[in-house]
């Protein structure tokens, strides 16, 4: 089969109740194109002869989101960016969402990727960047990390684009939970515009809201953290929960949902950002790498209630 997105990854692990959870990573952007626990899939997945569809599992760095007009400000001299998003004249989603991965290191429920950001229009700057995904009981975590090989300090975030569902289940009938305290109102071009808190909006997901009902492309802040993690959800009528959780560097959630991913009558996408929309010019949530210097973040996902098959 011809792929769109490289080589494809398969990885398995026997779980020590007798399931099975696995799942295909990507070569192009270290994407996560499947990913399913006992039989049931927990990431909707496409297929590996089409292109990906809405940034689907991706890497994205060394900035998750938007940048305004693809220009930024470093030390009073402006970057100009490629821009990637024409429609809103932004640039979007980082370097790496269209470059191949090298294998550094795989067994056969771990897989360790890796790919350099190099000195290019509007990011001076040279990283080592690595994503490792590794297959546990209810599912996967996954550890990034920068190392700055540049002479000078370099700006830098991370942000993944997964999208979740469970696969027996009707996706409108899911409940979708966001754990987060502000919301980032935005103009026509998706720039933030400001920060306000969710309470009492129809923005605060904190309590659940029905799939079917929800139509948004929004970022969120103010992760309520609990022992250094957050955790948001979708949900079945059945109690089952697929749970995405983020570690302290993830303070910033964005959430997308589409009729239009193939497959699926409604998708919704739970990001993990550790900084928002524009950080390259708001400095918000922004992480300047000394040279030499090695960031690790981590999130990963974990399905409750799903029994053994």
């Amino acid at each position: 089969m011809n792929s769109a997105t490289g080589e494809q990854f398969d990885l398995s692990l026997e779980t020590s109740s007798g399931g099975v959870v696995s799942a295909t990573i990507t070569q192009v952007a270290a994407g996560i194109r499947r990913l399913s626990v006992r039989g049931i899939d927990i990431v909707p997945p496409y297929d590996a002869g089409r292109q990906r569809p809405f940034g689907s599992g991706i890497v994205l760095m060394p900035w998750p989101n938007r940048v305004r007009d693809a220009r930024w400000n470093l030390d009073g001299k402006i970057q100009q960016l490629d821009i990637t998003e024409p429609a809103k004249n932004n640039a979007i989603h980082g370097l790496l969402r269209n470059s191949p991965y090298s294998v550094a290191a795989r067994t056969e429920s771990t897989l360790r990727l890796e790919a350099k950001v190099f000195p290019q229009h509007g990011y001076p700057f040279l990283l080592d960047t690595a994503v490792t995904y590794r297959l546990v009981d209810a599912g996967i975590e996954v550890t990034h990390a920068i190392t700055n090989q540049s002479d000078a300090a370099a700006p830098v975030a991370i942000g993944a684009h997964p999208f979740f569902t469970i696969g027996d289940v009707e996706p409108e009938e899911l409940t979708v939970t966001v754990n987060v305290t502000t919301h980032f109102e935005a103009d026509e071009r998706s720039l933030p515009t400001a920060e306000v808190p969710v309470d009492g909006t129809s923005y605060d997901l904190r309590e659940g809201v029905l799939l079917g009902g929800l139509t948004i492309d929004d970022g969120f802040g103010g992760a309520v953290m609990r022992d250094g993690v957050s955790e948001h959800s979708v949900s079945a009528p059945d109690g089952r929960t697929v749970t995405v959780w983020g570690d302290e560097n993830f303070a910033y959630w964005q959430v997308f949902t589409t009729e239009l991913y193939p497959g699926q009558s409604k998708a919704v996408a739970i990001e993990p950002m550790t900084a928002p929309t524009d950080a390259f010019n708001s400095g918000q949530g922004l992480r300047w790498l000394a040279p030499g210097e090695t960031w690790e973040a981590r999130w990963g996902v974990r399905a409750d209630g799903f029994a053994p098959v």
